[in-house]
C-alpha cells in the first residue's frame, strides 16, 4: 500500500483514544471512548485480512471481532457480531461486497460500512453509496491511516479517498449542469385541440364523456391524449395533468 490519503489524517492524531469535542470555551479535548470500535473485517485475500488485524490490534480502541471471505459470510457475520464498523471489499466471490450492503444493513443497522477496494470505477462508488457505504477507500492509503478513517466514520463522518471524492462532485457538477439544460428546454408546445383535451382529463372526465363535450369521437380523444403523452414524455393521464400543471401550460381554477 502507498501513502497518499491524507485527507484521512485526523489533526488530533496524538490522541487516538477518544472522539473530539471541546470544553465550552472553543479548545479541544478528548472524550475517551467507553467501548473500543468493534470492527468486522472482509475480504476475500485471508493475507490481506491477516495484515489488517495485526495493524488494527496496535490501536487501543480499536477491536477486529470478526472476519469474512466474501459478502455472503459478511452478512452472517454482521447478524452475530452486531459490529460498529465493517471494512469491506468490493469484489468478492459468492457475494460482492456492495450487494452485501443492503442486507447487512437489514441484519445490523447500526453497522457503518467503509468499502477498503482497488476498484476506482465511478460506478463501484456511486453504487456502494447508493447501497448505504458511509466511506470507500482505495487500497492505495497507508495501513495506519486504516484506523484513524475507522474513527472518523465511527464518530460520523464520511471518508472518500480524495481521487474518488474528486470524480464524485465531477458527477455532482454534470448532474447539475444536465438538470439546468432541461430547465433550459422550452416544454413541448401542445395544440390547442390537444390542451382543450388535457384540460378536460384534468376534471376527471373519461374518454366518451370528452368526445361529447367536445363533438369528436372517442377514437379522437383517445387519439390526443396519446399525443399529450408522447410529447410530454410521461406514460399516464394523471402525470401530464401534474405535469401541465406544474410547467403552467394548464391552469385549473
Amino acid at each position: 500500500m502507498g501513502d497518499s490519503f491524507g485527507p484521512v489524517r485526523d489533526d488530533a492524531d496524538d490522541d487516538h483514544r477518544g472522539a473530539g469535542g471541546d470544553d465550552g470555551a472553543g479548545r479541544a479535548v478528548s472524550v475517551p471512548r467507553k467501548e473500543p470500535i468493534r470492527v468486522l473485517v472482509v475480504d476475500d485475500h485471508a493475507l490481506f485480512r491477516r495484515g489488517l488485524e495485526i495493524v488494527l490490534a496496535q490501536e487501543e480502541d480499536i477491536q477486529v471481532v470478526g472476519e469474512a471471505g466474501d459478502g455472503a459470510e459478511a452478512v452472517d457475520k454482521a447478524a452475530d457480531l452486531l459490529p460498529d464498523i465493517v471494512l469491506m471489499d468490493v469484489r468478492m466471490p459468492k457475494r460482492g461486497g456492495i450487494e452485501a450492503c443492503t442486507s447487512i444493513k437489514e441484519v445490523a443497522p447500526s453497522a457503518k460500512i467503509i468499502m477498503l477496494t482497488i476498484s476506482d470505477e465511478e460506478a463501484d462508488l456511486y453504487d456502494a453509496i447508493k447501497a448505504g457505504a458511509t466511506g470507500y477507500l482505495l487500497k492505495e492509503i497507508s495501513t495506519d491511516e486504516v484506523a484513524t478513517a475507522i474513527r472518523a466514520v465511527a464518530d460520523g463522518q464520511s471518508q472518500i479517498s480524495p481521487s474518488m471524492a474528486s470524480k464524485l462532485l465531477t458527477e455532482f457538477k454534470s448532474m447539475i449542469q444536465r438538470t439546468d439544460e432541461r430547465r433550459l428546454v422550452p416544454a413541448p408546445r401542445l395544440t390547442d385541440r390537444e390542451l382543450e383535451v388535457l384540460k378536460l382529463v384534468a376534471t376527471g372526465m373519461n374518454n366518451r364523456d370528452i368526445a361529447k363535450e367536445l363533438f369528436i369521437s372517442e377514437n379522437t380523444v383517445k387519439n390526443h391524449v396519446r399525443n399529450i403523452l408522447e410529447k410530454l414524455q410521461l406514460h399516464s393521464r394523471m402525470e401530464a395533468v401534474v405535469y401541465a400543471m406544474r410547467e403552467k401550460i394548464l391552469e385549473i381554477r
